[in-house]
């Protein structure tokens, strides 16, 4: 190519919006796993998969025979306890009077008062054997403790649970609001402390983001991020963060997957287009034009860009033209007319125009 045909351009600054993306795992702002507190046969299931619920509302009802018999046996036990108890009562009040009396002995007042106490005794205990049961018989009917969706049902009517079964009955999942966790690099980390003063302050003032689904869809409601991991995971070298979507198009589900897309904004920055630059052995370089010829110079790049232009943050300076297309045909000190490039390149935007 001869001497001249090179566009070339002035660097100089400006300001771009960009966007990061960062693979993301979705839940539910509160994922319960339902399990059983007492053994027995699943009897009820009162909804199913994917239903919505309450909190409070009934899922599933599990043997009651053993329990209603066991709360029946429990009362019973604590009448027998209350007559024992009045019976004791009376034969302490009639030692009482006979002592008064000096008929008996203060062994036998003692003793009267000791059987009175024991009998006492016995009918707390039966009564706290009333609520025992009365709980056990009320954990046989498995409610919601919140609103949200129901999710997989493993267990069907007839099967035997309890509360060491290796899955749950079903997990409720609160989806009116979900928490997208994502990591970030620890450079990008860097660059947030740098450009917002503190990880504080980056969550107070840190743009909304947006998620892209699997689908490559992007969801209406945009998020707010609401916390980042001061600490670095030792083996990925990147820190947690979490952000909360309003869930009203219901498209999230807990365990999908997605990206989200977070603005960057470059201020005052130098920007020049990938088309003048070039790799070499994980390097990105550009051509200076000096002295009428190409000059390779090493450049510094930020990590986000918007697909065809560069944002420079090492390596030029306001002012160095540098070759705007073509830098991979080009070889070190190849003669080039800076400015009958730049005439050329500015015809060629007026008849673009």
């Amino acid at each position: 190519m001869s001497t001249g045909s090179y566009k070339t351009m002035t660097v100089q600054t400006e300001s771009r919006e960009l966007q990061s993306r960062y693979s993301a795992s979705i839940k539910g702002r509160q994922d319960v796993d339902i399990y059983p507190q007492v053994s027995g046969t699943l009897q009820k299931l009162c909804v199913k998969e994917g239903d919505r619920v309450t909190k409070g509302q009934t899922l599933f009802i599990i043997d009651q025979v053993p329990y209603q018999a066991a709360l029946n046996t429990a009362k019973a036990n604590l009448e027998a306890a209350k007559a024992a108890e009045a019976t004791a009562d009376l034969q302490y009040k009639s030692t009482q009077r006979l002592f008064d009396q000096k008929v008996v002995s203060d062994f036998d007042l003692q003793t009267a008062k000791n059987n009175l106490m024991s009998a006492k005794a016995a009918v707390a205990q039966m009564e706290a054997q009333v609520v025992n049961a009365a709980n056990n018989l009320s954990y046989t009917v498995v409610k919601s403790p919140s609103n949200g969706v129901v999710g997989e049902l493993p267990y069907r009517q007839g099967a035997l649970v309890s509360s060491a079964i290796p899955e749950p009955l079903t997990t409720v999942s609160d989806n009116s609001e979900m928490y997208v966790y994502f990591s970030m690099p620890e450079n990008d980390v860097l660059s947030l402390v740098r450009q917002y003063g503190s990880l504080e302050e980056a969550i107070k003032k840190m743009p909304k983001v947006q998620l892209m689904l699997n689908d490559g869809t992007m969801l209406p409601d945009s998020g707010v991020v609401e916390s980042i991991s001061g600490v670095l995971d030792t083996n990925t070298g990147s820190s947690q963060l979490r952000a909360a979507f309003p869930n009203t198009s219901h498209l999230l589900h807990t365990g999908s997957n997605g990206n989200v897309v977070m603005p960057v904004y470059y201020n005052n920055v130098i920007v020049i287009p990938q088309a003048a630059t070039f790799e070499l052995q994980d390097k990105v370089l550009a051509y200076k034009v000096v002295d009428g010829k190409a000059q390779s110079v090493n450049i510094q790049v930020a990590p986000q860009n918007n697909g065809t232009e560069y944002i420079v943050t090492d390596g030029l300076n306001v002012g160095d033209v540098i070759v705007a297309e073509g830098a991979g045909l080009l070889r070190e000190g190849t003669p080039i007319n800076a400015n009958a490039s730049a005439a050329a390149q500015q015809g060629a935007e007026k008849q673009g125009k």
